[in-house]
């Protein structure tokens, strides 16, 4: 007699099969795709997690596409991103968090090396053509994912070349080569570029909205905030951010012993590292507090930590939790600062202030005060639409509040962070709810579900690993010119993917399918519905949780029937 064997490889049919014992559970497994931590804090809307298992499957250049398809510019935001990803990994709470921005770079300078092709197809001659001002972060990529969707773009910029402030980065930090390259290769996508044109002169907002479907504005904020003591300033006040326009051209600084730079962002930061190597001896004056890892990052200073440290490290002396009180001139000349320290206290309502101290005030000798106290949109051309105010109000999808098909995105949103990061999330954004539109679709639906916890991965399947690390040059070897931070190797990328806990994914580990006491978990060939490789038979599974405790990446849930 020929036997025949079930799908467990026990009992005969007719016998234990015919007892259909899901009846018995009160709970079932489900699978549920949730955000891995990195993704939900990506001011872009990157998905580290699914680039880095392609970078696992040895796929780098299907992990760059993959990267692309959200981020159009990785070998500019792996190196300026303040990386927030990596703050939240799960892997952190383990031993140490992924080195994603590093992978992030990786992979950008790999398609820049190879000459990868972007993954778009030109648009239809007769596809919507939309305008976008502004050829920063925020315009180009709200233009590359505007052409992705098969629509017509049209790029303004004032300026001779497109990048906008991303040329007052300095070379240390991003080389200028790299903004070209991937910039150059971004605009070879099909996007049409036209410089020298500037809202309000060469271009008008009426004739845009006439000529255009849908008009993207992403003029950044060009104009500096007033900055005086009591109403005093030098006569040769000088500020952040028009020195870090000219810091390529050492000679056109203005001449200097000392400096107290004000203000604790990127262009502080930035100004006071180029001034200090050019034998300035310079200083920093912030209302805030200097990173601490113990201690809340409510008031600290908004410059990324590691640039932070570096500076230190360099010689520049921070006055954290400092004011100025009063500027020391002869004539008009700038000869010292008086400054005194400062805190944030409660008032009787609880609510914080800046309160000065009284008796702790002492003297910097300078000879030049740099205020990088922030910018404000430029409002030339666009005065109808800011209204009197520095900035844009925008929706969800950055529509600017009451204007039909004009949307706005970058720093010169309010409330955003000033980020190259968060500018290309914009963008894209923008780009999205703005192709739906024209088509006369309904808008994708933003993912705000809650990321996966550490509490729900099970770390009985992972080895402690250390992360990767760049190599950065010494304090004697910087320049102006060399960057100091290095990128990482093909095998390091490697090893850095293979670290990945692929929170909230399914890894196709077999733990369910071969732990089931009731053989109850089916293993497919191709991928299921919910993106994995395994099905719940529910006639049979009696709802123990064996396989919700032992997935690795907290994938299984177990839900009430």
């Amino acid at each position: 007699m020929e036997s025949k064997l079930t799908r467990g490889g026990f009992a005969y049919p007719g016998t234990t099969l015919v007892y259909k014992t899901g009846s018995w559970r009160i709970q079932r497994p489900v699978h549920t795709h949730r955000n891995a931590p990195c993704h939900s804090a990506c001011p872009a809307g990157e998905d580290p997690q699914a680039y880095l298992a392609l970078l696992d499957e040895d796929k780098p250049r299907e992990a760059w596409e993959l990267l692309v398809s959200i981020n159009p510019l990785p070998a500019i935001t792996g190196r300026v991103c303040p990386h927030p990803c990596e703050s939240v990994c799960n892997r952190g709470q383990y031993d140490e968090p992924l080195a994603i921005h590093s992978i992030e770079r990786y992979l950008g300078d790999q398609a820049l090396a190879k000459n990868w092709a972007y993954p778009v197809s030109p648009a239809a001659e007769n596809a919507p053509h939309v305008a976008v001002v502004g050829a920063g972060p925020a315009g180009l990529a709200s233009a590359y994912h505007l052409i992705r969707h098969g629509l017509q773009v049209t790029v303004f910029d004032e300026l001779s070349e497109a990048g906008g402030t991303l040329f007052t980065i300095p070379d240390y930090r991003l080389p200028r080569e790299i903004v070209r390259k991937e910039i150059g290769r971004l605009l070879d996508t099909g996007i049409s570029f036209k410089s020298r044109h500037k809202l309000g002169r060469e271009i008008h907002l009426p004739e845009l909205q006439q000529e255009y479907a849908a008009v993207f504005l992403a003029p950044g904020v060009m104009k500096s905030n007033e900055w005086s003591v009591d109403g005093v300033t030098p006569y040769d006040l000088h500020e952040g951010l028009h020195l870090l326009k000219q810091w390529s051209d050492v000679a056109s600084l203005p001449a200097m012993k000392s400096a107290a730079v004000i203000g604790g962002g990127n262009t502080a930061i930035d100004i006071a590292r180029i001034l200090n190597r050019n034998g300035v001896d310079t200083h920093i004056v912030i209302h805030s507090s200097l990173p601490d890892p113990d201690k809340p990052a409510a008031d600290d200073m908004r410059a990324i930590p590691r640039e932070i440290e570096q500076a230190l490290e360099e010689g520049v002396q921070i006055h954290d939790h400092h004011g100025v009180k009063r500027l020391i001139l002869r004539g008009e000349k700038l000869t010292g600062i008086e400054i005194l320290r400062m805190r944030k206290l409660p008032d009787e309502e609880g609510r914080l202030h800046r309160v000065a101290f009284e008796g702790t005030e002492s003297i910097l000798h300078v000879d030049q005060v740099i205020p990088a106290i922030g910018q404000v949109v430029d409002a030339a051309g666009m005065e109808t639409l800011l209204d009197g105010k520095s900035y844009f109000s925008v929706d969800d999808w950055g529509q600017i509040e009451g204007k039909e098909n004009i949307y706005a995105g970058g720093d010169a949103v309010e409330g955003n962070g000033g980020t190259v990061t968060e500018a290309i999330g914009n963008g894209r954004i923008a780009a999205e709810a703005i192709a739906a539109k024209l088509r006369q679709q309904q808008l994708p639906t933003i993912n705000k579900s809650e990321p996966v916890h550490f509490n729900s991965l099970n770390m009985e399947y992972f080895e402690p690993s250390s992360r990767v690390e760049q190599v950065i040059l010494s304090v004697e070897e910087r320049t102006c010119e060399t960057e100091i931070e290095g990128g990482i190797s093909g095998l390091q990328a490697a090893h850095e993917a293979n670290r990945c806990f692929a929170c909230g994914n399914c890894l196709r580990c077999d733990n369910c399918w071969t732990l089931c006491p009731d053989s109850a978990v089916l293993k497919t060939n191709e991928v299921t519905f919910d993106g994995s490789f395994y099905v719940f038979d529910y006639d049979y599974c009696k709802g123990c949780g064996l396989c919700a405790s032992e997935c690795p990446t907290g994938y299984i849930s177990m839900v009430n029937e």
